[in-house]
């Protein structure tokens, strides 16, 4: 090694100052690279959650527009097709066409129980369309076999389907045998689930299309159509659109129209992208902050140690730019190397991260690509972030004359200690004391090596909470909140002796009525499109609950409202809010707000049922029930329920569950683990850099010690109980900051599908405790290897 420094000395063209950094690099060649590491895992965080970004935004915009993806859909109850014509001159359409669609019960070989559908109408002819469909295998449908059907891929792949299989499906009350002739995609069902659900389940939830004029015939619905869909003209308003639609299709019973970004695929599809970019401007910031910590500390210890090189160098000739510039090159050099790696993880994660969003994500294609912008962000500002973090350290060797640098610091004073200190001097050995001296002498060093320890234990309770998070979600959903076996949804709106039908079913032992109205909530220039969903008084399976999980009695009149559906519209309790109901009469009722009670999932509304249909001026009718059900008779009602002619939809609460908690390992495992990785390369980097740079600073101290006849274990235990000990004062401080992170995590991550609850498991604070207690142990096994070989003669030389 010392031949190849040889080496390297003589290159002429290296300048005296340029060959002194690449040997104070290689000195702390292990410290460089624990700092370079901590740069790149911001840097790859950066480049993949960016580059990521980017990705799904060009997919969706290019599926989008490549498939014609609708602008406005507006349902109806039926409507003539010759309507269409009337949407298709109205102000700001480009295009309109008809179309059929319905729910239905699925029946397919080897599943128990019923599975919930939709079935879409498609023309006669392949033609391009609004709302296409990407044909990914088989042909498309013969106008002559009615049977024929068209499954969403991801529907086959669930169940094993082929090409020429056999499914069955509800049709209006009959049982139709389907075949199956192709597999598609359509951008409409980019993240498929079912109604009501948060989470795709493929075996739960399956789209079919069949020929219009098939399906039209099944449901009556000749020379009829119950949607349209629209694509708006460039630059015209949306909003405009949608109210002079609801205007229109007023008498063909539409419950609104809504735009693109109310279809519930894309809104998870956004809010993906939306988290995507949160990722990309919360985290990878902290990590740069920690770097650029670091840097500062190295940088500041290393001047410290080269004050009389520092004076050398000026009295030489050398200017104070030159001598600056010389160490904030050194920075760049590290910072440079954390970036390339940065660069290259960031790539690597992407493309996994791609792979794994095209099972989340149904896109026909999707490519990670990170454009050259995203590279030249994290270089830019990892460099920025590094030289502000060292700047003032570099200002101190501007700053520092010749003559005074020349000149060795004076020694700590050790003479006189605090009371305290003397006090508990009484009680320990001579090695301790030292260890306690040192760190009362240097307070601001020790300090702010507590404060980097701390701050990579932060981010690791930061990076791992949000599992905790997410399962006490789903704990307090499935099992506080949602407390059915099975959810049933009706065609349309039944009287009450249908849920006397439900408690009749095979092993039903509790059933409870809903009823879901779709309404257009205003609060003056705030409006939401949502359902009110009416509950029975007393309702014990489908709960509302306050803050501390606890019942909330829904009272005989006003609404109550989720805090973020209040929130969005700005109400609070006591305010008056207009509620136009969607469906029926269509009336237009004021309704005082009761209660805002909090929800982690979408945005609810909720009143009493007999209050709910009173206001509507109607009987009591309801959309369904929530059935408890006794667990060995489950096939049998499965059974029944599947020969049910009014049910649409039945839901799962086990499968849902099930369904959750596999997303919740797929995806958001995935980040957690990757992220709990960065946060735990940090803590190495953190806590070996503070080691080695007290043996840099103490190696003549502990040699001096060691020739006084100190064993080595005895010199180990005074550097390293020092390590130790302010690893041990780090904790409590970072459990404060971590909690304080996740605190800022959660309010970043708040969007109208999902807010993740503050919940910090005990277990994940010792996680965190463990790893950065793991940590200094193996940094103190490293330096403890150098202790060993301290060079005790090279050490005590005189360096003047």
């Amino acid at each position: 090694m010392a031949g190849w420094w040889r080496r390297a000395r003589g290159l002429l063209w290296l300048k005296p100052l340029d060959r002194k950094l690449l040997r104070d690099l290689w000195h702390i060649k292990g410290q460089a690279f624990a700092i370079a590491i901590v740069i790149a895992c911001g840097v790859g965080m950066y480049v993949m959650s960016k580059g990521m970004l980017v990705s799904l935004e060009e997919t969706r915009s290019a599926y989008y527009e490549r498939y014609r993806f609708a602008d406005v859909v507006a349902p109806v109850k039926r409507a003539p097709r010759a309507l269409i014509n009337e949407i298709a001159a109205l102000p700001g359409v480009r295009r309109a066409e008809s179309r059929i669609r319905v729910a239905a019960i699925l029946d397919v070989v080897g599943a128990q129980a019923p599975i919930s559908g939709q079935i879409i109408s498609l023309p006669d002819a392949p033609q391009p369309r609004i709302n296409d469909i990407v044909l990914r295998s088989g042909r498309y449908l013969d106008p002559q076999h009615s049977n024929e059907v068209l499954v969403l891929e991801s529907f086959a792949n669930a169940h094993k389907l082929a090409l020429g299989d056999h499914l069955y499906a509800i049709l209006n009350g009959t049982q139709r045998r389907l075949t199956l002739v192709g597999t598609v995609l359509s951008p409409e069902y980019v993240y498929a689930i079912a109604p009501g659900e948060l989470v795709p389940d493929d075996r739960r939830f399956g789209v079919l299309w069949m020929s219009r004029k098939a399906l039209s015939a099944a449901f009556d619905l000749d020379g009829a159509f119950n949607e349209a869909l629209i694509l708006h003209s460039p630059g015209s308003s949306e909003d405009a659109l949608v109210d002079r639609l609801d205007t229109l299709l007023k008498p063909y019973g539409t419950p609104g129209a809504y735009g693109r970004s109310h279809q519930i695929s894309d809104q998870f599809l956004s809010n993906e992208i939306d988290q995507l970019n949160t990722m990309g401007k919360l985290l990878p910031p902290i990590f740069l902050l920690v770097a650029a910590f670091l840097l500062n500390v190295v940088v500041s210890r290393l001047i410290e140690t080269e004050r009389e090189q520092i004076g050398l160098l000026k009295a030489f000739g050398y200017g104070n730019l030159f001598v600056g510039l010389h160490y904030l090159k050194m920075v760049g050099a590290i910072t440079a190397l954390g970036i390339a790696m940065g660069c290259m993880l960031g790539l690597w994660l992407g493309q996994g991260l791609a792979a794994l969003y095209m099972d989340y994500f149904k896109f026909p294609f999707l490519l990670f690509h990170a454009p050259a912008s995203v590279f030249l962000v994290a270089a830019g500002v990892s460099l920025l972030i590094a030289v502000f973090g060292t700047f003032s350290s570099v200002i101190k060797v501007v700053r520092l004359r010749p003559a005074v640098a020349m000149v060795p610091p004076p020694p700590p004073d050790y003479s006189r200690s605090a009371l305290w200190l003397e006090t508990l001097s009484r009680w320990l050995d001579q090695p301790s004391r030292m260890i306690c001296r040192h760190i009362y002498r240097w307070p601001k060093r020790s300090g702010l090596t507590s404060l980097g320890i701390a701050l990579s234990m932060a981010l690791l309770i930061g990076s791992s909470f949000s599992m905790d998070a997410m399962v006490h979600m789903i704990d307090v959903s499935f099992n506080v909140i949602d407390r059915q076996d099975v959810t049933v949804s009706f065609v349309e709106p039944r009287n009450e002796r249908a849920l006397q039908d439900l408690l009749h079913e095979p092993g039903v032992m509790a059933a409870e009525p809903f009823r879901a109205v779709p309404v257009i909530f205003k609060n003056g220039q705030y409006r939401r499109r949502e359902s009110i969903i009416g509950l029975a008084q007393g309702s014990e399976l489908s709960r509302v609950v306050d803050t501390h999980y606890q019942p909330v009695v829904i009272p005989a009149e006003g609404i109550v409202l989720s805090d973020k559906l209040a929130e969005l519209l700005h109400v609070d309790v006591g305010d008056l809010l207009s509620v136009e109901v969607a469906e029926g009469r269509r009336p237009v009722l004021d309704v005082p707000v009761v209660a805002v009670v909090k929800t982690y999932m979408g945005t609810s509304a909720y009143m009493n049922l007999v209050s709910l249909s009173r206001l509507l001026k109607e009987e009591v009718a309801i959309s369904g029930g929530y059935l408890l059900v006794d667990g060995d008779q489950t096939e049998a009602l499965y059974r029944a329920l599947k020969n049910t002619p009014i049910v649409a939809g039945v839901g799962l609460q086990e499968s849902a569950q099930q369904a959750f908690n596999d997303t919740l390992q797929e995806s958001l495992g995935t980040f957690v683990f990757f992220n709990t990785l960065f946060a735990g390369l940090i803590t190495v980097g953190v806590v070996y850099n503070s080691a080695r740079i007290s043996l840099s600073e103490r190696g003549r101290e502990l040699a001096s010690l060691r020739v006084l006849g100190l064993t080595r274990g005895e010199v180990s235990y005074i550097l390293l109980g020092e390590l130790a000990l302010l690893t041990l004062l780090a904790l409590p401080l970072g459990a404060v900051l971590g909690y304080g992170l996740a605190w800022l995590m959660v309010a970043s991550f708040d969007t109208e599908l999902f807010r993740i609850p503050l919940v910090i498991n005990t277990a994940t604070y010792g996680y965190a405790a463990l790893v950065v207690v793991l940590a200094a142990i193996v940094s103190g096994l490293l330096v403890r290897r150098r202790i060993d070989h301290l060079d005790l003669v090279a050490v005590l030389k005189t360096r003047e």
